[in-house]
């Protein structure tokens, strides 16, 4: 078993209690590269000299637990040492459906997990996390539950309706569990799509306008547990600028909306000390990539296009700490 702290990295419990204190909120930035990108994400972490919150997804959803988490395994030791002790970060695993996998990533230092049972009834979701939260607990590794469904797809998990957390069930779920930070369902989804075109108005320039975020449960869930890490999941923005880009380099993003930005601004301030990107992330690299195949149709050296999508990601991360989330000068 290897020990997180060996790896220089910490948990979320203080790192979410500064960003309560402190209104501001951690972005959950999602590494695709299996922890190839760590040292990229560590990189803009010390110019903006921020606490860092470093999700890493399965590569396989529906192969073998060991195989499934092979890539995890790897990504906390990739992570350079001597940065991860200078900035405090946190190695979180991604939603997980299944305690073993869960436990697996525990056993090869993450130093967080997400447990995810919002898909099962209420009572079996309880089950679900408070098992895995036994186990994390022994080895100081922090849990982030799940109550409420956001539609869209992630991993294992599927909804094509949301259903919003009920705040009269947080404190009993909480309580029962012993989790550390809740996850919750206020409108956001996930995906580049997280609103259908009836559910929105339009601009003048014909661009879909979501529908706000419902703060009113946000607020009762705060009253319910004062002072408690909240989490929001599947909020990206859906830049607008990257979607044209995409499309018009032979792309077909068709009505992608997001959550915007001053509805992120505003939950940064609550007790919201942790808002997952990941979209926002596969868009920025997607649009990189898709001008420099069509403008530079001659160009096949990966180092080319996958260069400007890195500084693209980094671009954009560093918008979303400095501008919208209030992180960027807190480490």
């Amino acid at each position: 078993m290897v020990s997180y702290k060996e790896l220089g990295l910490v948990n979320t419990r203080e790192m979410f209690a500064k960003a309560i204190k402190g209104r501001l909120c951690h972005p959950g930035i999602q590494l695709q590269q299996h922890g190839a990108d760590a040292g990229h994400h560590l990189g803009f972490a010390w110019r903006l000299r921020r606490r860092s919150s470093s999700r890493f997804r399965r590569a396989h959803a529906n192969t073998p637990t060991r195989r499934c988490c092979a890539t995890w395994h790897r990504a906390p030791s990739s992570m350079p040492r001597s940065w991860a002790k200078t900035f405090p970060s946190a190695c979180t695993s991604t939603t997980a459906t299944r305690s073993n996998c869960v436990k697996s990533c525990i056993d090869m230092g993450f130093s967080s997990v997400m447990i995810d049972g919002s898909h099962l009834p209420y009572d079996e979701n309880v089950a679900l996390t408070k098992q895995v939260v036994d186990y994390a607990h022994q080895f100081d590794v922090t849990v982030e539950g799940e109550l409420g469904v956001l539609a869209g797809v992630e991993d294992e998990v599927s909804a094509e309706h949301h259903t919003y957390t009920d705040p009269a069930d947080v404190i009993d779920f909480v309580s029962k569990t012993g989790v550390d930070s809740l996850a919750i369902s206020i409108g956001t989804s996930h995906g580049a799509n997280k609103f259908k075109p009836e559910q929105c108005t339009r601009n003048a320039e014909g661009i879909l306008v979501p529908p706000e975020l419902r703060f009113d449960i946000l607020a009762e869930i705060e009253k319910k547990l004062p002072g408690f890490p909240i989490v929001l999941h599947g909020a990206s923005s859906v830049p607008q600028e990257y979607v044209k880009i995409i499309n018009t380099h032979g792309g077909a993003l068709k009505d992608a909306v997001g959550i915007p930005e001053e509805q992120l601004r505003r939950a940064a301030k609550s007790a919201v000390c942790k808002i997952n990107i990941d979209s926002d992330g596969r868009l920025a690299m997607t649009a990189a990539i898709r001008k420099i195949f069509v403008d530079q149709p001659a160009e096949f050296d990966p180092r080319k296009y996958l260069g400007p999508a890195r500084d693209e990601l980094k671009k954009l991360y560093m918008h979303k700490c400095e501008s919208v989330l209030g992180s960027a000068g807190q480490a």
